[in-house]
């Protein structure tokens, strides 16, 4: 960005090289305590066990870890995986009566940042997982087959 501020032939009028200039200062400032943020973040997550465990599973990265820990704590308040999905919003809504059963779509009613975190790091597993090695490959290929994304 300097070099292209400091270029003669850039078509840019004379007070706007300042103005950028300006901008992209502020905006190095903004990623270097972004950065410094994750570094504290990731730091935390590594000294905490509750935070530590989650992270062996494919797609959940510290970041995620910590945000599931401040929004549900060590998730004894949950009976079970359903219960939490429920609860994240990740499960179909149900409209059911006299024994008929009818499942609608994603509620999308829990934490939207949580599940946009957990969405996204299905994503990266279903993208780059090595399904050959591990044993979630093999039921995300089952999933693709079926045709169910």
């Amino acid at each position: 960005m300097p070099d292209k501020l400091t270029d003669e032939n850039n078509e840019l009028t004379p007070a706007m090289p300042t103005v950028l200039n300006e901008l992209w200062i502020e905006y190095k400032a903004i990623e270097e305590r972004l950065l410094l943020l994750r570094k504290r973040i990731e730091h935390h997550a590594s000294a905490d066990d509750t935070e530590t465990r989650p992270t062996s599973v494919p797609g959940i990265d510290k970041l995620t870890t910590t945000a599931i820990t401040a929004c549900a704590g060590n998730g004894n308040q949950f009976k079970s995986g359903r219960d939490i999905a429920a609860w994240l919003g990740l499960v179909p809504r149900e409209h059911s009566t006299g024994g008929k059963q009818r499942l609608l779509g994603i509620s999308k009613r829990g934490n939207p940042y949580l599940r946009k975190l957990l969405i996204h790091g299905a994503r990266t597993c279903v993208l780059n997982l090595n399904r050959t090695k591990d044993r979630l490959g093999a039921w995300i290929d089952k999933m693709e087959a079926r045709g169910t994304h």
